[in-house]
């Protein structure tokens, strides 16, 4: 319900909004780099849904530097060994939306997604009337994935 009834009532840049914001369970973010940060996905198509944010607000990759591309893709590397070791991902769909035709929900602020992925999984096609249960309490997956993301390669 939280999420029908708030659904597009932030003002502004979803994503701009928490440039400020402190790391935790609160914030869904889980690491800051120099020029993009990573955070769960409040609204998940399965646990440990997760995004990497460049900090530049800019509707394509073509529109970011190169010291923002390169850090963007060392944090998909970390969050990757991240959801493996706290999740036992096999398998991850590594995605970026550019624009509304390609499925982007935040148009002007390019980010990328990653969703673990397992044998048997539904894909994260809803099975029945249009519903999706995510088993795990987003606070729990934080903590799972910050405990994952500090023993992760430090190379981000």
């Amino acid at each position: 319900m939280p999420y029908i009834e708030s659904r597009d009532t932030e003002p502004g840049c979803l994503f701009c909004n928490r440039l400020e914001e402190p790391l935790g369970p609160e914030s869904l973010i889980l690491h800051r780099g120099q020029t993009a940060f990573v955070i769960l996905n409040r609204y998940p198509y399965t646990n440990g849904h997760m995004m990497i944010v460049p900090n530049r607000h800019v509707p394509s990759l073509e529109d970011l530097d190169d010291e923002s591309l390169s850090e963007l893709m060392r944090l998909a590397r970390r969050g990757l060994q991240s959801l493996r070791r706290s999740y036992g991902a096999e398998a991850f769909n590594v995605g970026i939306n550019i624009g509304a035709p390609a499925g982007a929900g935040v148009v002007d602020h390019v980010h990328l997604h990653i969703v673990p992925r397992w044998p048997g999984d539904t894909n994260f096609m809803a099975t029945t009337a249009a519903t999706r249960v995510i088993p795990e309490d987003l606070g729990r997956t934080y903590d799972r994935l910050a405990e994952a993301w500090r023993e992760s390669s430090q190379g981000a």
